[in-house]
């Protein structure tokens, strides 16, 4: 039977929980990154008065940062989850949820309008990452 390993990954680049979860969780060589809004780390604060551009901008950089505790970038994101208080901001939100990849190698991805996001947010974002050699098979 293979042996199972698991780590906590935390960092100060993503706001500390305020509840009990892990801001992400290595289990083997997949990355689960608990859901992130678009909080500042420093103050615990959604940010952008309610612009969704800009809570979307701080949730993809605490990802960003939680990845980089891991060792790894946003290009070893393999699923997404998107959820929006309101689906009318999905393509604003998909032009810069664009920019945070290498073009051609973006996850899958879900999208979701939701009743409410915790702390009266606009958007939350979830993701999971391969750790790993990952090659691009149809480059191959």
């Amino acid at each position: 039977m293979a042996k199972i390993v698991s780590r906590i990954i935390k960092t100060r680049k993503a706001p500390t929980p305020s509840a009990p979860y892990s801001q992400g969780v290595q289990v083997n060589d997949t990355i689960y990154i608990s859901g992130q809004l678009g909080t500042d780390p420093s103050t615990g604060e959604l940010v952008g008065n309610g612009d969704v551009i800009e809570e979307a901008g701080r949730a993809l950089d605490s990802i960003k940062g939680i990845l980089e505790e891991a060792g790894l970038t946003m290009d070893h994101i393999i699923r997404t989850t998107i959820l929006l208080a309101d689906i009318k901001d999905f393509g604003r939100v998909n032009e810069l949820y664009g920019k945070y990849f290498t073009k051609g190698t973006y996850p899958a991805r879900a999208a979701y309008q939701v009743v409410a996001v915790p702390k009266n947010g606009r958007i939350e974002i979830e993701a999971i990452a391969a750790d790993g050699g990952i090659e691009d098979q149809a480059k191959l």
